[in-house]
């Protein structure tokens, strides 16, 4: 079928899929329009839906450049989760390892999202699931049945189904020793590694390894997927401004930041992948790495730090009917909210940004890196020559002389303090507004930075500072609004305020 022939016959199936953006319980999938939408294997739906075939026993993504199975082979699921736990085995040719990452959702699934990415970043590998469900404000029975309605497996079998595909991408994509791989997956035993492998994809992690064309040398690479359309171009501008000098290099098709995570020290470089709706992101460790290097994290981190989970499709339906947004998204489609690699560098950055420029700003975070950051190599690699400080080390900082107010200065220890005594942390929490008022009750941070390290550090959609100046003045056509009715106008754009906020600040 051509693609044109699809979009003139089945228009109204499309429609009603990309309407329901995955918030609707994963037994109301429409399993007509996935099986026209896997016809066309348009990449709009890469990632919103997996089809398991009972012929063969696998599992695809809507995209799988195989024939298209029989109808009455098929069965949707909502997540590669649910494939796994119904006895299906992921497929070596479209590879579900890389398909993008859940979209950030709405109502009660917004739980959901915040709990996955905790998962992302390895909160179930050896915390307990009682744990995670009080950090998101409910019972163990709630969040399971919250996973169940939404993505047909429990919050167990979506941690197992990660820790399992971030293996299979490692075997494939890197040359890294197999039993790196294990631990970095997040396997705590080369045998529940090699059992788990095993069981998935019939045959040992060392026969996938021999088939692969896995990469030689040390630098290990990630293709981390994304939907289109992507305005790649617009977030590497916004982050080009914002780049702390020694830490952070932006270039005209690149990033490239330093790192600590995990015991592990290094450089990440990023770029548009050659093919595909993926980025590709190069990992080069710097000296000894302690234990096994946080794969999951750091790609988690990225994919917050480059909004690569956004649904434009969702986004695009709810704003670009606003006077407003509307033009603006129509003149930068694929818009993405720039995030934050590490969530306590961003909060710094937001403070040093209070009522002052975004140059000031950037030039005064150089200068505490500068002073209090780790150098990371003997010589400039790539600009970059220092890790961010640590909160610990801020803590502690005598920050006088590098052109702060005491306020300014009060607030940093502050926040420092909070962060390095376990007072306050910058993963997902129960609720943007519980986020809000956790940050709001430091001295020195109000509204707008909070909600400014909400929408960044947390990838929080509807997180909207509504007293920024630059919004008052967009939303007034040059003439600012108050902050109450910015508010008030905002309603209409919720549960995507963010982005809304972002097309006023840049488009």
């Amino acid at each position: 079928m051509e693609m044109s022939d699809f979009g003139e016959r089945e228009r109204g199936g499309r429609s009603r899929l990309l309407a329901m953006n995955m918030t609707a319980p994963a037994s109301l999938l429409d399993e007509d329009a996935c099986y026209r939408a896997m016809q066309a294997k348009d990449a709009r739906f890469d990632g919103r839906f997996f089809v398991c075939v009972s012929s063969t026993g696998i599992y695809c993504r809507p995209v799988c450049p195989a024939r298209v199975p029989k109808r009455e082979h098929c069965r949707f699921v909502a997540s590669a989760a649910a494939a796994e736990a119904a006895g299906f085995r992921s497929c070596l040719r479209c590879r579900p390892e890389t398909a993008p990452g859940t979209p950030a959702w709405t109502g009660t699934a917004a739980t959901v999202s915040r709990a996955l990415r905790l998962i992302e970043e390895g909160t179930l590998d050896e915390g307990k699931l009682e744990d995670l469900a009080a950090r998101l404000g409910l019972g163990e029975r709630q969040l399971r049945r919250l996973f169940l309605a939404h993505l047909g497996a429990g919050p167990q079998a979506v941690a197992a189904n990660r820790r399992l595909l971030t293996a299979k991408q490692l075997i494939t994509d890197t040359a890294m020793p197999l039993s790196e791989v294990a631990y970095a997956a997040g396997y705590r035993s080369l045998r529940r590694f090699n059992d788990a492998i095993q069981t998935a994809y019939g045959v040992a992690p060392t026969e996938i390894r021999r088939a692969s064309e896995a990469q030689a040398g040390s630098t290990i690479r990630l293709k981390l997927g994304y939907r289109p359309p992507f305005d790649f171009e617009s977030v590497l501008s916004y982050l080009r401004g914002r780049a702390i000098p020694g830490v952070e290099r932006v270039e005209a098709e690149r990033y490239a930041r330093s790192f600590a995570l995990g015991g592990a020290k290094g450089i990440i470089t990023v770029e548009r992948a050659q093919k595909g709706h993926a980025l590709e992101a190069r990992i080069a460790t710097i000296g000894s790495t302690k234990g096994a290097l946080p794969i999951r994290a750091i790609a988690a981190r990225l994919r917050r730090l480059f909004d690569l989970d956004a649904e434009p499709s969702a986004i695009a339906a709810a704003l670009s009917r606003d006077p407003l947004i509307g033009p603006r998204l129509a003149a930068r489609p694929g818009l993405r909210v720039p995030g934050g690699f590490d969530g306590f560098e961003l909060a710094i950055r937001a403070i040093l940004g209070q009522q002052i420029s975004v140059k000031g700003a950037t030039t005064i975070a150089g200068r505490i890196a500068a002073k209090f950051g780790e150098k990371i190599a003997e010589r400039e690699t790539e600009g970059i020559e220092r890790i961010f400080p640590s909160a610990k080390v801020l803590a502690r900082a005598d920050l006088s002389g590098l052109g702060l107010t005491g306020g300014r200065i009060a607030t940093l220890k502050a926040l420092s303090a909070a962060a390095a005594g376990g007072r306050i942390g910058f993963a997902p929490g129960e609720s943007l507004e519980a986020t809000v008022a956790e940050l709001t009750a430091l001295p020195g941070i109000g509204a707008w930075t909070a909600h400014y390290i909400a929408l960044r550090a947390l990838g929080e959609p509807d997180a909207f500072p509504a007293s920024d100046l630059g919004l008052r003045k967009a939303a007034g056509g040059g003439t600012p609004v108050s902050a109450a009715e910015l508010e008030t106008m905002s309603q209409a754009w919720r549960p995507w305020r963010g982005y809304a906020a972002l097309a006023l600040w840049t488009i």
